[in-house]
């Protein structure tokens, strides 16, 4: 059965991010799985596959030779790049060629001097920017070349460098295996060629689904070949109990998959020697209205069938008898003869490598519906921070609008770098509407849309942002209302946090302080603040959250809010001493996926909403993600990447996981416990060494100067010199005198 996924999109929807992956477009074809890289970062994912041929490779420079031959080797074969191109709905690669007395396409008229060699070893003599049987460059279809005599710049052939770049896009004729460079055999004429790697996007396969709307209705294709070898996979969904997902009969012989009862999927076939039927028990109810995928393979040796991640069913094949599966009927998809058919959804059905265009035959299908609707059932988990799982036609898309971040799965933090004495403030009611404004009245009240009272109070809030900074005393957030009410997070002057809410019927407001955790020490912390009424539940980092309780004079209304304030109070009217003062000189750092209740401040503030004009900022607001939360750890450098494309001798990780887990965490565990005991081992014998033979001259230790500014005494060491690893070598000598 297959480990690998079949398409960068398969793997975007088990959650993972941009990465290298193995994948293996036509299952177990022959065509073997091949490493690529998967860009998550936009609504379609883009798969790229690299060559390696160096950009801006010169050729020429008085050669003798007419033509040069620039060669590009793949990390895949092209038939393996074809099943990519052939699947995808767009691809592209990029094209340069720089010259000076080198002329490429010889336009208007004349033999072209240089072509690139595409799929199937057809020559071409297009450029990028251009499309097949257009004899031009870019800059000929947007007639601004250099000579508008030609159709290509370089074609002007001028003693300067000139370039001629773009996309080819006509994905039926890439990759590009080769250019040939014919106009250098002239003292002076020199050329480079770049081409960039073939990046596909969209996956026509995965997607392809059709709907079974009644039990009589079915979709026929022509008769499976799969005299020796048969591999079907596909994906279904149904609340039915039963029904035939497929069938294909012969004079005997024949070919069936099926869902038997709400638990069972059935494999079935006779090739001659008797009907043989394996079955898939599931623990679950697989009609749970949930993608659920099928992997059927026979062949001469066995037959295996597997549903989702549930154990192989095996069955061997008799040592002696039939091995041919000799099929005449058409295939039926979603039904079969005289038996209940599927009501449902089949996507993605493969049989032996090729994906059938279900949703093509079922638009000239009575009862099939193409397409299938209710993908967020299956991934909207995957929609996180409270994005909300969008349906579309072919697949879904996650909606951050009301979150604090971004990013196709909403895991981006949406942060920004604050320069000292920089401030945001976001107004709670549009300019010019009055404090009854509805839309802010929603975002507001997490909860409560049918608030009546003429202005709107809080009975509620809840707080979540992370920051980084090192200097204190200063103003993280305020939120300030109409009335002497606010709220405040503060760092105060010792680096502690401190959370203050004023909500009227007490003297002075009420402190929650986080002592004895230093908050400016530059590295990013995480804060949840949840009020309900009298009650405040406070989280930092990962502690566990501590519970606080407002005083019993307290008002539990935060009454008329009207702004929140981001790195400085600017506010008219009284303001709270302490907060006066931590004003100046300001907040100096990063603050990130800063939300209250429904509102993003800082998302409003870089990203164009209908929020945006709630938004007013004193000086430069630089996005950032230098306040995220936990540390995010940067991607390795080619160098030090095991799974980079060059290693020549990497081989293929055990299972379709991101190349990157690679390290087996329990082996990780078990070597650091084993580390410890024979470190703590190492330890004893020293002490007992130095214990036995106690040395009577005086001891010298390297005192690291600036050990009192530190904040430990590793730190003291590492202030203290470059020589701090000589210090620890000269230290360990001592000890064992």
């Amino acid at each position: 059965s297959a480990i690998y996924e079949l398409s960068c999109e398969a793997y975007k929807h088990l959650g993972k991010t941009s990465n290298y992956y193995w994948i293996d477009p036509d299952g177990s074809g022959t065509l073997g799985p091949l490493k690529v890289y998967c860009n998550m970062t936009e609504d379609k994912v883009w798969t790229t596959v690299y060559h390696d041929l160096q950009m801006q490779t010169s050729v020429g420079g008085n050669s003798p030779e007419k033509l040069s031959v620039l060669q590009l080797n793949y990390s895949a074969t092209m038939d393996q790049i074809s099943a990519i191109t052939s699947s995808a709905e767009y691809c592209e690669q990029f094209i340069s060629y720089s010259c000076k007395m080198s002329r490429l396409l010889n336009t208007p008229e004349g033999n072209p001097y240089t072509w690139w060699v595409g799929k199937a070893n057809e020559k071409h003599y297009y450029w990028g920017g251009s499309g097949p049987g257009i004899q031009k460059c870019a800059c000929g279809i947007e007639r601004n070349c250099t000579d508008p005599k030609y159709y290509c710049n370089c074609d002007a052939d001028y003693k300067q460098w000139r370039k001629d770049s773009g996309m080819l896009s006509y994905k039926e004729h890439l990759p590009v295996s080769q250019v040939v460079v014919g106009d250098l055999d002239r003292p002076g004429s020199e050329a480079k060629v770049s081409v960039g790697p073939v990046r596909c996007q969209g996956d026509r396969n995965y997607w392809n689904a059709a709907s079974f709307v009644t039990s009589s209705s079915y979709l026929h294709f022509s008769t499976f070949q799969g005299e020796t070898s048969a591999d079907i996979s596909f994906y279904f969904k149904t609340s039915a109990s039963d029904g035939v997902f497929l069938e294909n009969l012969g004079n005997t012989d024949f070919i069936k998959l099926e869902l038997k009862s709400a638990t069972e999927v059935s494999f079935s076939f006779d090739v001659g020697n008797g009907p043989v039927e394996i079955v898939v028990r599931s623990p679950n109810p697989l009609n749970d209205d949930q993608w659920h995928r099928v992997n059927a393979e026979r062949n001469v040796k066995q037959a295996s069938l597997q549903v989702d991640q549930l154990p192989l069913e095996v069955r061997k094949a008799p040592t002696e008898g039939h091995t041919r599966l000799e099929l005449y009927s058409q295939l039926y998809v979603g039904a079969a003869g005289g038996q209940r058919g599927f009501l449902g959804c089949i996507r993605s059905l493969r049989m032996n490598g090729v994906t059938l265009d279900l949703e093509e035959r079922a638009k000239v299908t009575p009862g099939v519906k193409p397409g299938c609707s209710g993908h967020c059932t299956s991934y909207g988990m995957y929609c996180a921070n409270g994005g909300k799982c969008v349906e579309k036609y072919n697949g879904y898309s996650c909606d951050c609008s009301k979150t604090a971040y971004d990013g196709p799965f909403c895991i981006k933090d949406v942060g920004a770098f604050f320069e000292e004495g920089m401030w945001l403030r976001y107004n709670f009611h549009s300019p010019g509407t009055s404090v009854k404004d509805l839309v802010s009245r929603t975002l507001l009240s997490s909860a409560d849309p049918e608030i009546t009272a003429p202005d709107l109070s809080l009975n509620k809030e809840e707080l979540s942002f992370s920051f980084s900074t090192t200097k204190s005393p200063c103003v993280l957030l305020y939120v300030s209302s109409y009335t002497p009410d606010f709220m405040a997070v503060l760092v105060n002057p010792t680096g502690n946090l401190q959370i203050r809410y004023n909500l009227g019927g007490t003297k002075e407001p009420y402190n929650i302080d986080i002592d004895h955790r230093n908050m400016a020490n530059g590295q990013p912390h995480t804060v949840n603040v949840t009020r309900n009424g009298r009650d405040i539940m406070l989280q930092l980092d990962h502690y566990p959250p501590t519970s606080y309780s407002l005083p019993a004079t307290s008002d539990i209304q935060f009454n008329s809010p009207k702004a929140l304030f981001l790195g400085k109070v600017i506010e008219i009217g009284k303001i709270d001493q302490d907060i006066y003062k931590y004003n100046t000189p300001g907040f100096t750092g990063c603050l990130s996926r800063v939300q209250f209740n429904q509102i993003a401040p800082l998302k409003a503030a870089l990203r164009p909403t209908n929020a945006s004009s709630h938004v007013h900022i004193q000086g430069e607001l630089v996005e950032s993600n230098c306040g995220a939360s936990p540390l995010t750890i940067p991607p390795m450098s080619a160098a030090t990447d095991p799974w980079h494309l060059d290693s020549a001798s990497a081989d293929f990780p055990y299972n379709g996981q991101a190349i990157g887990d690679g390290v087996n965490r329990n082996s990780a565990i078990i070597g650091g416990v084993i580390a410890v005991v024979i470190f703590t081992i190492l330890c004893t014998l020293v002490f007992l060494i130095r214990y036995m033979f106690r040395h009577k001259g005086t001891y010298h230790t390297n005192e690291a100067k600036g050990a009192e500014s530190a904040e430990s005494a590793d730190a003291a060491i590492m202030n203290n010199d470059p020589n701090f690893t000589e210090t620890i070598d000269e230290s360990k000598k001592e000890w064992l005198i």
